[in-house]
């Protein structure tokens, strides 16, 4: 049955594959961003298709619609983008998820509360089970988005046990894939970027902090199913690549993908910067029978494809010549 599904932060890097996998199968797709990380040129090719609409205005504003679930999403999600504006940030999470969650009551709609592994902090448990109440600092520069995070989530537990609205949290771990912005501070957007502009690959710290990075498709599946669970599980629910690399494992593999001849430069590791971090993700096997499939490496290719058009880098190499997984 077609669905009228709301998208916030639906011109993002997420949101903008999410609303392609909802209109793949038949759903109306609203689509609200205000493009402050998003880009219309994400979602450009929708706007031929009927069931596709996009509003431009900012979910810390009310909004008023008919709409059946909601996707929340919107909200910087990289430290340059969210430290530049820390109150706004907040905004965002609070007031937007509080609009959102209005929305929803008032529609007896779904919703699905996107946050982050950054509700972990700097883990001192790995790896990070959902049962785990993390390590985070709450005056630090990244609190802005570490703490907001978290108070979306007890917003919508509370919204939940007050008036029994159907919610559904997910902790998305780093994710990575097309429609990434050349800039946003991420550490694969900020390698493959720099190799094949061939400039030095900075890495901050010793480079053996360890990230888990899942590929875009594997997790729009997962939210997808999230959103498809029975009411009454809530969650939170752990969405990443179990797979660990070190910082400097992945600064390798991209310089191999890429054939580049960057060096790499070591820089001091920013405040409150995690150590490690990987997602036990045994729940999301267990209730929504979910688990990813892309390879990093396989990943990585498609990844690199795209910033070779953005940037309008030409390939050496047939490397590239991969058919796309998505």
């Amino acid at each position: 049955m077609s669905k009228r599904i709301l998208i916030t932060g639906g011109a993002g890097f997420i949101g903008s594959h999410l609303c392609r996998r909802l209109l793949s199968q038949g759903h109306q797709v609203i689509c609200l961003d205000n493009f402050s990380t998003g880009s219309e040129a994400n979602v450009a090719d929708l706007f031929n298709i009927p069931r596709f609409t996009l509003i431009n205005q900012d979910v810390a504003t009310p909004l008023n619609l008919e709409i059946d679930e909601i996707y929340n999403l919107a909200c910087p999600a990289s430290p340059p983008h969210y430290q530049t504006d820390p109150i706004r940030t907040i905004k965002t999470n609070i007031l937007g998820t509080m609009h959102m969650l209005g929305l929803a009551l008032s529609q007896e709609a779904k919703m699905l509360q996107a946050s982050t592994s950054e509700v972990y902090g700097d883990p001192l448990v790995h790896p990070q089970r959902e049962d785990y109440w993390g390590n985070v600092n709450p005056i630090g520069k990244r609190s802005c988005y570490d703490e907001g995070k978290r108070c979306a989530e007890t917003l919508c537990f509370e919204y939940q046990r007050q008036y029994g609205l159907d919610i559904k949290i997910v902790r998305i771990f780093n994710t990575y894939g097309p429609n990434m912005h050349p800039e946003d501070g991420r550490v694969i957007s900020n390698f493959i970027v720099q190799a094949l502009k061939e400039e030095d690959l900075t890495i901050y710290g010793t480079g053996d902090q360890t990230r888990s990075f899942c590929y875009i498709t594997d997790l729009v599946d997962g939210l997808v199913r999230m959103m498809a669970t029975e009411k009454g599980f809530i969650g939170p629910v752990n969405l990443g690549n179990p797979d660990e690399f070190t910082i400097l494992e992945l600064a390798k593999k991209v310089l191999q993908l890429t054939d580049a001849r960057s060096r790499l430069v070591f820089r001091p590791l920013p405040p409150d910067d995690p150590q490690r971090r990987r997602p036990d993700i045994s729940l999301a096997r267990s209730k929504l029978g979910w688990q990813p499939s892309v390879s990093l490496d396989d990943g990585l290719r498609a990844t690199i494809a795209y910033f070779r058009r953005r940037l309008g880098v030409s390939a050496n190499t047939d490397l590239f010549a991969f058919r796309q997984i998505f």
